[in-house]
């Protein structure tokens, strides 16, 4: 099926290393005196790579998560390491049994992972690197109060033991959170030891460096965040607990980074267990158990109308979403026309072809 739904979730058996598409999370804080200046050669690079995906650009520096074949992959993370202080940029790679994103992009940006806290320079203050492999011994000291800096629908679907859930629906409210419960992680009079983690690691900077500007300053955060831990550690020594949300269509991963078995809502984005999937609340394409009642008539229609189109796209061997529309219009002219030529082909007075509205 070509619409965006989600890749199959792997057998036990199979190695994701003999998936087909390649996937690479990176990020990186440096300065860029102008971003709109690389967008255009890094869209470029990309497209003529067959690569698609996310790329955010600000003067902060480069974020995202793209997807291809090896050698288009490889092309792209050779250009970026050309970019100014790029030079070195870490990246996490994985991969998936079909392409996990629509299109590319390439966006300029204010930051390149929102907080909305000024000043906040992860190359000047930042926390305290921790490996994976020495992740589990600080989380087993009592003494550490683990944070989860995510959002709370990626909370839902797994977290570390014993983790902190701020219950945030933004990154941009963790500021918030965290100097209305500051107060409650003092012990004895003493700041505790602080230990934050993310999808993969760009959220702890910003978030490790605020929580130092508020006068804490034993403070850690996971290397290389959750996918670099699922990478690395062997499933019998992990302290993790669930699946790891991701921002493309495989939608969650697991240990060895293998595709999840959740799938999203194509009405509210929501990740969708099994469980999700047998529940009366939930309708394919239209609603589910969290967006139950948010919509309308007039919106359940639009949404019902959206799955059918995907679902008469996938029987076509088609692209829904993320379709070309420049090709999506082409293909419906040729269509039409060719109704009009059979057409005109048993009339005596021949109708004049007729130009389709743009959809």
């Amino acid at each position: 099926m070509t619409t965006a739904s989600t890749s199959p979730a792997l057998s036990t058996a199979q190695d994701a290393s003999t998936l087909p598409y390649r996937v690479a999370a990176l990020y990186r804080f440096t300065p860029f005196e102008n971003p709109a200046d690389i967008r255009k050669s890094l869209l470029q690079t990309c497209t003529e790579q067959g690569v698609k995906g996310i790329l955010l650009l600000a003067k902060e520096g480069i974020n995202g998560t793209i997807a291809g074949t090896d050698a288009g992959i490889e092309a792209v993370v050779a250009y970026i390491r050309t970019l100014p202080g790029c030079a070195a940029i870490e990246v996490k790679f994985s991969r998936a049994p079909s392409m996990p994103f629509l299109r590319m992009k390439v966006r300029l940006k204010k930051e390149i992972v929102t907080m909305g806290v000024a000043d906040m320079d992860p190359n000047r203050t930042v926390g305290t690197y921790v490996a994976p492999a020495e992740w589990n011994a600080l989380l087993e000291d009592p003494d550490t109060i683990l944070i989860d800096t995510r959002n709370d629908y990626e909370v839902a679907v797994g977290t570390f033991r014993g983790a902190t859930d701020p219950r945030t629906k933004t990154f941009r409210e963790f500021p918030d959170w965290f100097r209305k419960n500051r107060d409650g992680f003092t012990q004895n009079g003493r700041k505790p030891r602080l230990a934050m983690f993310c999808t993969g690691g760009i959220r702890c900077e910003k978030a490790t460096a605020f929580v130092k500007t508020e006068g804490f300053e034993e403070v850690y955060h996971l290397q290389g965040g959750i996918l670099k831990y699922l990478e690395t550690i062997p499933e019998q020594e992990s302290l993790w607990e669930g699946e790891c949300f991701v921002f493309d269509q495989r939608v969650t991963v697991g240990h060895g980074l293998k595709p999840g078995e959740m799938e999203l809502c194509h009405a509210c984005r929501a990740p969708l267990s099994p469980q999700d999937k047998t529940s009366a609340l939930y309708e394919a394409g239209v609603s589910c158990p969290a967006c139950h009642g948010q919509w309308d008539a007039k919106r359940r229609a639009r949404h019902a109308e959206r799955e059918h189109q995907a679902r008469l796209a996938s029987a076509r061997g088609d692209t829904h979403l993320g379709a070309n529309m420049a090709e999506e219009r082409a293909r419906k002219r040729q269509k039409q026309e060719e109704i009009i030529r059979r057409q005109n082909a048993t009339r005596e007075t021949p109708v004049p072809p007729v130009t389709p509205e743009t959809p």
